[in-house]
């Protein structure tokens, strides 16, 4: 389908728009970038426990799905 992006592999399809996927990589990017930094825009531990169903120390891989997925997305706009 012309100007969207899909995302799939041994699972049923999922089309998104162009411009869905490039919002949702800046995001994903963003809040990757919040999960790593110090400071007043850093995501909390108690964020992240909401995030990762509970785990707060999942800080660290919820941080490298996010930059993973954010790549991805990216390498198929």
């Amino acid at each position: 389908m012309p100007g969207s992006t899909t995302i799939g592999h041994s699972h049923p399809t999922v089309t998104i728009s162009h411009e869905d996927a490039e919002r949702l990589a800046t995001v994903l990017g963003k809040m990757s970038e919040m999960l790593e930094t110090a400071g007043p825009d850093r995501i909390t531990d108690a964020q992240v426990g909401t995030l990762c169903d509970g785990h707060v120390d999942h800080r660290a891989e919820f941080t490298e799905w996010t930059r993973q997925l954010t790549r991805q997305i990216r390498a198929h706009l």
